[in-house]
C-alpha cells in the first residue's frame, strides 16, 4: 500500500509542486505493527522538538491527537505499514506547519544481510533533529557504494564515531554494549533499546568512541526503526568480528519493548 496525505487529504497539483520545490521541514519514521507503534511518545517528542526548532511553534496535546488521527486516516484499514510524518511549511509562512503523512509497505521482520561500512568525515547540520536536509547523507552513501561498500559511517574531524546515514551504531566490547557519544540524532530505536536494556539489567555505556577502536570491538550493529540490530560485517575494508551475543542482547531487549496503539 502507498498513500500520501497533506493535512488529511490528497495534495492537489499546486501543493505537490510546493512540496517538491521547498526542501524544508522535519520528520519522524515508524513501523506500524498490528495498528500499533513502539515508542510513540518518543516520536511525538521528536516532532515537538523539531517544530520549536524549525517553525518556532509549540505542539500541545490537541496537536498530538490530531497527528494520531492523520496517521490513522492515511493508513485507512492497513495495520502493517511504514509511516513517515513530516512537518512542512504552510502556504502562509506565519501559519502553523502542514502535516504530510506518507504510508508505504512495512519493512520485512527478517534481519538484512550484514552491512559493510565506509567511514566518512561528515556531520549532519542540526544533528539533534531528523530533518529534510539529507543531501550530505545521501552523498556519503553514494560515495560508500561507489567504493565497494554498502553505507557510510560518519566520524567527526577528531575521528570520533558519530552516527550512520540513517541509523545509530551499537558496539560490543566483550563485556557491555557501547553507544558512541557525539553530536547526533538520538534515534527512537536507540533510546528504546537503552531503556529496555536498563530494565533487563543488560550492561551498556555511552561514551566517545575513536574510529581507531572499531577493529578492537567484539561486534557491531546498526539500529533504526527498520531493523534494531543489523550486523556490521566490515568497516573500511577491515573485517568486523561477528558476534551473535550483541545481536541477541539487542534482539531480546527489542522484543521486550511494548507497543502503543495509534
Amino acid at each position: 500500500m502507498r498513500n500520501l496525505e497533506l493535512n488529511g487529504r490528497a495534495p492537489d497539483p499546486a501543493e505537490c509542486q510546493r512540496l517538491a520545490t521547498v526542501n524544508y521541514g522535519h520528520y519522524t519514521a515508524m513501523q506500524v505493527r498490528g495498528g500499533a507503534v513502539r515508542g510513540l511518545a518518543l516520536h511525538f517528542a521528536r516532532l515537538a522538538d523539531g517544530n520549536e526548532a524549525f517553525f518556532d511553534w509549540a505542539m500541545d496535546i490537541d496537536d498530538e491527537h490530531r497527528v494520531r488521527e492523520l496517521i490513522s486516516r492515511a493508513l485507512q484499514d492497513e495495520t502493517e505499514a511504514s509511516v513517515r510524518v513530516q512537518f512542512v511549511p504552510a502556504q502562509d509562512p506565519l501559519a502553523p506547519p502542514d502535516v504530510l503523512v506518507a504510508v508505504s509497505d512495512p519493512r520485512p521482520e527478517t534481519v538484512p544481510a550484514p552491512v559493510r561500512l565506509r567511514t566518512d568525515t561528515y556531520q549532519r547540520p542540526w544533528p539533534a533533529h531528523k530533518h529534510a536536509a539529507t543531501m550530505g547523507q545521501v552523498l556519503a552513501r553514494r560515495r560508500a557504494v561507489a567504493n565497494g561498500f554498502d553505507d557510510a559511517l560518519f566520524v567527526d574531524p577528531a575521528n570520533r564515531v558519530t552516527e550512520g546515514s540513517s541509523w545509530n551504531l551499537a558496539l560490543f566490547d566483550g563485556e557491555q554494549v557501547v553507544w558512541p557519544q557525539a553530536p547526533m540524532l538520538k534515534g527512537t530505536t536507540m533510546v528504546l533499546l537503552q531503556v529496555a536494556m536498563t530494565m533487563r539489567g543488560t550492561p551498556w555505556t555511552l561514551r566517545p568512541v575513536d574510529a581507531a577502536e572499531l577493529p578492537l570491538m567484539a561486534g557491531a550493529v546498526t539500529a533504526n526503526a527498520n531493523c534494531p540490530a543489523r550486523p556490521v560485517a566490515a568497516v573500511d575494508g577491515v573485517p568486523f568480528p561477528a558476534d551473535d551475543k550483541l545481536a541477541g542482547l539487542l534482539g531480546d531487549a527489542w522484543r521486550s519493548v511494548p507497543f502503543d496503539v495509534l
